[in-house]
């Protein structure tokens, strides 16, 4: 089958032929329609991730697919052949941008009602992420203040749609060109990133969603009211995130290394830093699903690119500047 795999660190990505996936008893074999193209996948390609989350080299890339069931495992109860489904395949069994691929089935939930593959794929990661932060991590109510950097990109459209569904007033920022278009999300208040310090025209508030980093994510922290908690997932990962993936001494050493500028800030200013690092779950895109289907979160599909674009595509997505996913159609597999 034909497949965009990574040979190594820092190198071009290459559509080659590779062997079909294996599926095992709890695996669901998917033929991919559509695959969302995400920020991890470039920054996995260029090696940034590679102490926290190793590759065994050469690997096939992509997180985010949307597909249909071809065969399923001896276990599987949740999906049989001709299902329509959609997941983030979990870390250590990525590839998807493929014309197959064997999930996870507690990975995966049936693709939203009215939905199409391209739309589909281009939620999971991001709207995971979104949930994760502001639902799990945050446990944000109505009534509360969230701010939501970067709100016309992936996790920042979603997260809009979400927060507003949760109650919340939501701030956010964007270029001047995209105010309209994250106002139309539910933003009540934008702040266009190029001309304006968000931190002088922001103050109290409950929850801040951060995909930028560095000095971002400093300001972001003053602009919290005492107790308030700063999610971020652009960095840097804190000693919480070790522990939880089991990394050695040395490696959670580091990381507390990295961290622990903001971690000081953070307690000075009587507020909290929490780094996420999204997991897959099949569970939580069922309750997102429910939500699409209400229309409290429509999927933003940026463009549509087509199987042999995406090495290309990946290269691009740190130059941002798109509203939504970029989602690749995979060729011979049916496309949307």
């Amino acid at each position: 089958m034909k497949a965009i795999v990574l040979p190594s660190y820092a190198s071009s990505l290459l559509a080659e032929d590779v062997p079909e996936p294996v599926p095992g008893p709890r695996d669901v074999l998917i033929d991919v329609h559509a695959a969302g193209l995400n920020q991890l996948d470039e920054k996995l390609r260029a090696g940034e991730f590679k102490q926290i989350v190793p590759l065994k080299l050469p690997t096939i890339l992509g997180h985010d697919v949307a597909g249909i069931v071809a065969a399923v495992g001896s276990e599987v109860r949740a999906f049989a052949p001709g299902d329509r489904v959609y997941g983030r395949v979990r870390d250590g069994r990525i590839g998807t941008f493929a014309q197959r691929i064997a999930a996870d089935e507690n990975d995966l939930a049936p693709v939203p009602a009215g939905l199409t593959m391209h739309e589909a794929a281009s939620l999971p990661l991001v709207a995971l992420t979104a949930w994760q932060a502001l639902v799990v991590r945050a446990r944000v109510q109505p009534g509360q203040k969230v701010l939501i950097h970067a709100g016309a990109g992936g996790v920042g459209s979603i997260a809009i749609q979400l927060a507003t569904h949760l109650g919340a007033t939501v701030a956010t920022t964007a270029s001047a060109a995209n105010a309209e278009f994250v106002s139309s999300l539910g933003a009540d208040t934008v702040i266009d990133y190029r001309a304006d310090d968000f931190e002088q025209q922001l103050s109290g508030y409950d929850v801040v969603l951060d995909s930028v980093g560095g000095e971002n994510l400093m300001k972001s922290l003053r602009t919290l009211r005492p107790g308030g908690v700063a999610v971020g997932i652009a960095g840097p990962p804190d000693p919480a995130f070790a522990r939880r993936l089991g990394l050695s001494p040395v490696l959670r050493a580091g990381i507390a290394a990295l961290s622990s500028s903001v971690r000081r800030t953070a307690r000075r200013l009587g507020v909290e830093y929490s780094f996420l690092w999204m997991s897959a779950s099949g569970e939580q895109l069922r309750q997102i699903s429910a939500l699409v289907e209400s229309g409290a979160i429509r999927p933003i599909v940026d463009r549509v690119i087509p199987f042999e674009e995406i090495p290309e595509a990946v290269a691009r997505l740190g130059e941002g500047g798109g509203r939504g996913k970029t989602v690749a159609a995979i060729a011979g597999a049916g496309g949307d």
